[in-house]
Order: structure tokens, then C-alpha cells, then sequence
């Protein structure tokens, strides 16, 4: 049985060399060729192919965006995020968004033939250093929220939120029910007990740890 593939990226050549790479395979049958996201959403909807080899920097919507749609809309299809830099986040994100493989542009053709083979297989092709660097990003996040959970109470934690979320004392005092002295109060305590000195330290220490 042939595999049903729809191809999107945004550069004519990439996208011309790739559907005249699969299209040289006998068991590949390339159904659609899409320049944006939103045209790689709807002939996934569509064709409700077997692969969407997706690219991850694309007009209308990005890969991340489509993955999030074709999410929402419970296809059967597997996709293959094809980029030509990865970042840890994104690595991180697609993942969670159920890609089943990742590969970079500068892969040789041979690869990515049998890239769509093993994902159509029901395996998955994770391009493993940019995919390791993300997982050892991820696990050290979590250790750090750990401890941040640890060192500062609930309260605490709501207030860091909203701090990094740009509320103001008395923004805040009115969603904790508490009084703007109270609100400083506790700003000082978590400023000793995090190491930090200011409202936009706290807020870029938080960030980095991924904690909103």
C-alpha cells in the first residue's frame, strides 16, 4: 500500500525538490504540495494523508500553529516537522504537539526516504542532538520548579506569577485580597529567599525557569 504524503514548505525550490525526491519512490504517493501553513492545514484535512512532512518556519501559520490545529481536529496523521535550524522550546513544544519526526533540511535525500518509511511504520526519527539538548533543557527545568516549589509557599508562588505577568503592587494586592503593604511584605521575602533584587530580575529568573 502506498504512502499518502502531503509536503508543505514555503521556499519553491525545497518544496519542488522534495516532491521530485518522493515522487522517484513507488511506494510514496505525494498527494498535495502547500507553500503556508494554512494551505498544509487544510489538504491535511482534506486528503487526511498517512505523513505531513511540515516545515517549521512557514507564512499564515508555522509548523508549531498547524500542529496545534491538527490537534484540535483528531487526524490520524503523522507528522514530520522538517526545519532547517531546531530550538530547544520547539523541539520541546512539537513533541508535546505528538510530532513523530524531526529532521533537519541539510539531511541527505536517502534519510529522509527512509524517514517517512519509519514514521509510517509506526516509529518515530528525532534528530538527536538538537532533540537530547531539549530533553536535558527540559529535565533541568523541572528540577528547578521543584526547588523553587520547595523554597517559596503557594502564596508566594501566585504573587511570582503575577509579578512576571506585569501586574502592579496594587493590581496585585486586589487579585490576592491583601493590601499593598502585604503585597511588598512578600515581594521582599521572595527576593531574599531567590537572590534576586528587583522586580524585572524576578521576572527573567522566573521566566528562564519556565515556571509561566
Amino acid at each position: 500500500m502506498a504512502i499518502n504524503l502531503v509536503l508543505a514548505d514555503d521556499h519553491p525550490l525545497v518544496l519542488k525538490g522534495l516532491q521530485q525526491l518522493f515522487t522517484m519512490e513507488t511506494n510514496i504517493n505525494v498527494r498535495a504540495c502547500c507553500t503556508d501553513g494554512e494551505q498544509a492545514l487544510q489538504a491535511a484535512i482534506y486528503y487526511q494523508p498517512d505523513i505531513l512532512m511540515l516545515d517549521l518556519k512557514m507564512p499564515q501559520k508555522n509548523g508549531l500553529e498547524v500542529l496545534r490545529d491538527l490537534q484540535k481536529e483528531e487526524l490520524p496523521t503523522k507528522v514530520i516537522l522538517l526545519t532547517a535550524a531546531l530550538d530547544d522550546d520547539e523541539v520541546l513544544e512539537a513533541i508535546r504537539l505528538g510530532v513523530r519526526g524531526v529532521v533537519l533540511k541539510e539531511m541527505a535525500p536517502q534519510l529522509l526516504i527512509q524517514c517517512v518509511n519509519k514514521v509510517y511504520a509506526g516509529g518515530e526519527w528525532l534528530e538527536k542532538d538538537s532533540v537530547g539538548r531539549a530533553l536535558e533543557k527540559m529535565l533541568k527545568r523541572e528540577t528547578e520548579i521543584q526547588n523553587i516549589t520547595q523554597i517559596l509557599t503557594p502564596r508566594e508562588i501566585h504573587l511570582v506569577k503575577l509579578v512576571a505577568r506585569g501586574f502592579s503592587n496594587k493590581l496585585i494586592a486586589e487579585e490576592l485580597y491583601i493590601t499593598e503593604g502585604t503585597v511588598k511584605v512578600h515581594l521582599h521575602n521572595v527576593y531574599d529567599k531567590l537572590q534576586v533584587k528587583s522586580r524585572v530580575a524576578l521576572t527573567l529568573y522566573i521566566q528562564e525557569r519556565g515556571l509561566i
